[in-house]
């Protein structure tokens, strides 16, 4: 059986410049983002996905690593690399449909196959969607040995009126599977702590704007932000693997690691114009109450003025549901705007870039990095004068919340603060009893902190007073 290869070490790509943070390039960034990501040529394996975390090793330092084809990990195998040299359909010699034009013309993992057949014999190897007459449709074949041609209804009615159902269409596909590797990349951002907030986004499809390279883009921008930003509490790991098979692989060569994981966040379709959608964590649907990663999520849009779909998980979707096995039971939801196959572009040649905009991925990033920050934010402290309410004016407290912009809200996060600060219930309990904005709760804490009015229980894992060096929600 094959070893396993894997380097650990990252990957020898110079970090490219930050680019402008300023509120107006942020979008415009991102979607100049997934302009470069989108001509990969992605797959569960192979070149493509390989530029793709070159792609992104040049922006954060990415570690990669290589598992054999052929490597047991749970209950599958790694599969083979698959490489096309090319791949087309052709009339006369002139090509009908071309690989080289698209990736998606092609099936993935489509075996060799060179002969000459009539059309009507053809059929049975081609994808369209006649009720989307002029998109092509993606398609795969990863696991079961077929072959196969996607191209528009338009198309195949103008190839059927050229030759007819008994003329006759070259098939060339130059294709193969070979013993190669899977290849996944991390980006780890130390922490105060061990414990880990984990974010996932799936790196496998190609020519697909929205559903690939759009999470893609915000992932690595997170990863950047984060590297510039304060230290957190926690360790903050952005993983980057194509979905199902290398989320598996991820998952069983981390076996030892996976109890430091305390919240995490599989991204996905983060483009579109629609609006956001959560999928709970499968403890906090199964279980008594939400998650905390579920209430932050919540807490953020809400906070951030968005609307938010909230469904419960279900075995169905991205990786959560990988992350989310009975055998793991890991802490992770799942944002994106609109879900996969609720979108009439999904899984098409519509996924383009006119699909995705930058307002809306610029809205996703803030987001997102809310989230990890509310949930590296959360803390559970005990009130030190709980017997009565202290007197908050000698200790300087009326005088910092005397501005205007800073008065009633920030005067109610204090009361609210010390009064649940009971030494069980969080700053996430504080926000939603209070409806007052997490940061806010999280300020006035802090201010509490440091007048020695809250303190951490001895059961719980503090959370560093004044750590921070810029506002909560950007």
């Amino acid at each position: 059986m094959p070893a396993p290869v894997s380097s650990r070490a990252p990957l020898a790509v110079p970090l490219a410049e930050p680019d402008a943070s300023e509120p107006g390039d942020v979008g415009e960034t991102l979607h100049g983002w997934v302009a470069e990501l989108l001509p990969f040529r992605r797959g569960i394996t192979g070149d493509g996905l390989r530029e793709t975390l070159r792609w992104i090793g040049g922006r954060v330092p990415l570690r990669l690593t290589e598992v054999a084809s052929g490597t047991p990990v749970l209950d599958w195998t790694v599969p083979p690399e698959w490489r096309v040299t090319d791949a087309y359909l052709a009339v006369g010699g002139r090509r009908v449909v071309d690989w080289a034009e698209s990736p998606l013309h092609l099936v993935q993992y489509s075996g060799p196959v060179r002969e000459t057949m009539p059309l009507r014999a053809l059929r049975a190897h081609l994808h369209t969607l006649p009720d989307q007459p002029g998109l092509i449709p993606y398609r795969t074949a990863y696991y079961a040995p077929a072959w196969g041609f996607c191209l528009s209804h338009d198309a195949l009615d103008a190839l059927a009126a050229e030759v007819g159902e008994e003329g006759r269409v070259e098939v060339v596909i130059d294709a193969e599977p070979f013993e190669g590797s899977l290849s996944y990349g991390e980006v780890v951002i130390p922490g105060g702590t061990a414990d880990e907030i984990l974010v996932s986004a799936h790196a496998c499809h190609p020519a697909l704007a929205n559903d690939n390279a759009s999470s893609l883009a915000v992932a690595t921008a997170l990863a950047r932000r984060l590297m510039d930003g304060p230290t957190l509490r926690h360790t903050v790991r952005v993983l980057f693997a194509p979905g199902t098979i290398g989320a598996i692989a991820w998952l069983d060569r981390q076996r030892a690691g996976l109890a430091r994981i305390r919240h995490g966040l599989v991204l996905a379709n983060l483009g579109d114009r629609g609006g956001f959608t959560y999928k709970r964590t499968r403890r906090g649907t199964l279980g008594a109450a939400p998650l905390a990663v579920d209430r932050a999520v919540e807490i953020v849009m809400r906070d951030r003025g968005h609307g938010l779909d909230v469904r419960p998980f279900e075995p169905t979707g991205y990786d959560e549901r990988q992350f989310g096995s009975p055998g793991f039971d890991l802490p992770v939801g799942r944002l994106t705007r609109t879900p996969h196959g609720e979108y009439p572009e999904y899984h098409t040649s519509g996924d383009d870039l006119d699909l995705v905009c930058p307002d809306a991925l610029a809205e996703s990033l803030g987001a997102v990095e809310a989230v990890v920050q509310t949930l590296d934010g959360d803390a559970v402290y005990r009130n030190t004068q709980p017997y009565g309410e202290p007197q908050l004016g000698r200790r300087g407290l009326y005088a910092a919340l005397g501005g205007a912009a800073h008065g009633p809200e920030a005067q109610q996060a204090v009361l609210w603060a010390l009064n649940l600060s009971d030494g069980s219930h969080s700053l996430l309990d504080v926000a939603e009893r209070s409806g007052l904005p997490f940061g806010a709760v999280r300020q006035a804490a802090d201010r509490l902190i440091e007048a020695g009015l809250l303190a951490v229980p001895r059961a719980a894992t503090p959370t560093a007073s004044g750590r921070r060096s810029r506002p909560l929600h950007p």
